[in-house]
């Protein structure tokens, strides 16, 4: 029944002109040769297709066949049915209006989702390619077209991570990589071939917009296997390495993006982007950077003579770019990429100017960011060795600078603890070495008012601040141990009294208070353990005005011995610098006593 009617379709169309055509008889023709498919009557739609006669009518009307033949094909359900729908997508591709066509073939990519993207994209690509290639004009509209169509379905995919991941490629992502490379080729080529072509300069443009693309996703989060002597089983790799070539082909290589990027007329401003695209453009930007440094790809186009610092200078944009995101995939790409710049430096030689450059602070508050809030440990400790790697190249001046911008803008005990650490030790490096003026006298004591001091005041929540305090009492008996009153190197004995105002005397105050309350809660919990046994074991306790999670009774008076045991310590060490403090100070009112 449904050949009968196509072919009754067919009859009384093949006495009109195609300009003749109905609106009806398109959709006729679509439901009749729809219903064919559907019955099994592939091999009869076969026929009337490679028919001469009816070569006009499959021009103007066959593009309407593609989806039904492209879904029998997705189905798969019958091999021999499955030969011949191939035969008549093949001979739709060859017959029809490649406008049409598509069109088409787009709204076909377009619409499925999940693993099915990969199959469609797959499928059709190379018909998609033969259709743009008979186009008579405005190729260039028409590949931007399927280029940003297909990167937007593509971008649906997950990003496979592991070695496993990348084998099974159970999203087809890695596959749809290799075969969007071969479905690009042709069309780098002719713009290689005729660079005169006013048409061949906009079809330029769109490729550097699939390029750019391309950089960010997969690139951007792609994770690389380890090289090897066989990089073709890293389909990422090979992914990324075409599309370093095509830039290169169609003038824009490595060196240019790379050495124009940030500067206010940059080679590709005349582009279209959209807003949200150009947005995205420093994280393309930033990936191309990753691929070139770290992974090597492109870097043999880069000259020799660029020094250490211009190269950290042109990557901090970017690593900053990386470390803005929350992702471990990506940002873990900026501590690899700042490990690679800062390892070319000498320690020591990073010019403190190179602190106004924006980026140059924002990378270490990226750093602390990671170090605080990355769930990973490795990455983690990978942040706080990038972060001391950095201070390590920065100059005497750069240093203080980094560390009082630490000190003000990190709001984390630990981190704190981190950085007095190290202004200990560059004060140590100042008494031992060269003279340091930037970690002595009035430089220094200005940093020792941010560090010797507690944020609010007695109140300050010692425990929650414990690393910093610990950290700060450490550092006070060091100096006080190491500077001579007569010396007064450090300027420490000349700042004593505000020293303690500011610092002892409030912490005495807070540790007193602490104490007090958590000695009351430990009483109160331990008078409270029969009525929690009775409550199926659970109890509640308040600390400093927030209640402790749920916890057995037991518990919950170990994390308060344990409050307690802190500010034991904080005491003791407290108590040690205050009586270092008096020995050193006796001990000069003596010597100055003998010398009259």
């Amino acid at each position: 029944m449904a050949v009968e009617e196509l072919q009754s379709i067919i009859k009384r169309c093949q006495i009109l002109e195609e300009h003749d055509f109905k609106e009806g008889d398109f959709g006729l023709f679509q439901l009749a040769g729809q219903r064919c498919i559907e019955d099994g009557y592939i091999n009869q739609l076969l026929e009337i297709i490679q028919d001469e006669k009816n070569k006009t009518i499959i021009k103007s009307m066959g593009w309407n066949l593609v989806g039904p033949v492209v879904r029998c094909l997705l189905r798969g359900r019958e091999e021999d049915k499955r030969e011949e729908c191939f035969l008549i997508f093949d001979l739709l591709v060859k017959l029809c209006n490649p406008k049409e066509l598509l069109l088409g073939l787009l709204e076909l990519i377009e619409e499925p989702s999940g693993k099915q993207i990969s199959q469609i994209i797959l499928l059709l690509l190379q018909p998609l390619q033969t259709v743009i290639q008979k186009l008579p004009n405005n190729k260039a509209y028409s590949v931007g077209l399927a280029l940003s169509t297909l990167w937007s379905q593509l971008s649906l995919l997950p990003v496979p991570h592991s070695e496993e991941q990348i084998q099974a490629d159970d999203y087809g992502l890695c596959q749809c990589c290799k075969a969007l490379i071969e479905f690009t080729k042709p069309f780098v080529e002719e713009v290689i071939s005729d660079k005169e072509n006013k048409e061949n300069a906009k079809l330029k443009d769109e490729l550097l917009k699939f390029c750019f693309k391309g950089l960010k996703c997969p690139l951007l989060t792609a994770q690389f296997l380890e090289q090897s002597e066989d990089v073709g089983n890293d389909p990422f790799r090979c992914f990324a390495s075409e599309i370093i070539g095509f830039l290169s082909k169609i003038g824009h290589p490595v060196p240019q993006i790379i050495l124009n990027h940030g500067r206010k007329k940059r080679t590709w401003d005349y582009l279209e982007f959209e807003e949200e695209e150009d947005k995205q453009l420093a994280e393309s930007v930033a990936s191309l950077t990753y691929l070139v440094f770290v992974q090597g790809i492109g870097i043999d186009q880069l000259p020799m003579v660029l020094s250490p610092s211009y190269l950290l200078q042109l990557n901090m944009e970017h690593i900053e770019v990386f470390l803005q995101r929350t992702e471990q995939s990506i940002y873990s790409k900026g501590l690899e990429l700042l490990e690679t710049s800062l390892l070319r430096l000498e320690d020591n030689s990073l010019c403190y100017q190179y602190l106004e450059i924006k980026s140059f602070l924002a990378v270490p508050q990226g750093l602390v960011k990671v170090m605080t809030l990355c769930p990973i440990e490795t990455l983690r400790k990978k942040g706080l060795s990038m972060l001391q790697l950095f201070i390590d190249k920065l100059d005497s001046q750069g240093k203080y600078t980094l560390f009082r911008c630490l000190l003000n803008t990190s709001n984390h005990s630990g981190v704190e603890a981190f950085v007095i650490q190290n202004i200990k030790n560059q004060i140590d490096l100042s008494f031992k070495k060269t003279y340091n003026k930037w970690f002595a006298g009035a430089q220094l004591i200005s940093l020792l008012d941010l560090v010797l001091s507690l944020p609010e005041c007695a109140e300050t929540d010692l425990l929650q601040n414990s690393d910093r305090i610990m950290a700060s009492l450490n550092l006070l008996r060091y100096l006080v141990i190491k500077d001579n009153e007569d010396d007064n190197q450090t300027g420490l004995w000349t700042e004593l009294g505000k020293i303690e105002n500011n610092f002892l005397k409030p912490l005495h105050i807070g540790l007193n208070m602490s104490k007090a309350h958590y000695e009351a809660e430990i009483k109160n919990s331990q008078q409270n353990n029969q009525v929690a046994s009775m409550c199926k074991g659970v109890c509640s306790v308040t600390v400093g005005g927030e209640e402790i999670p749920s916890m057995p009774p037991e518990m919950q008076l170990k994390v308060l011995h344990s409050a307690l045991f802190t500010f034991d310590l904080i005491e003791s060490v407290l108590a040690r610098v205050e009586e270092l403090i008096e020995i050193k100070s006796k001990s000069t009112s003596e010597e100055n006593v003998g010398i009259k």
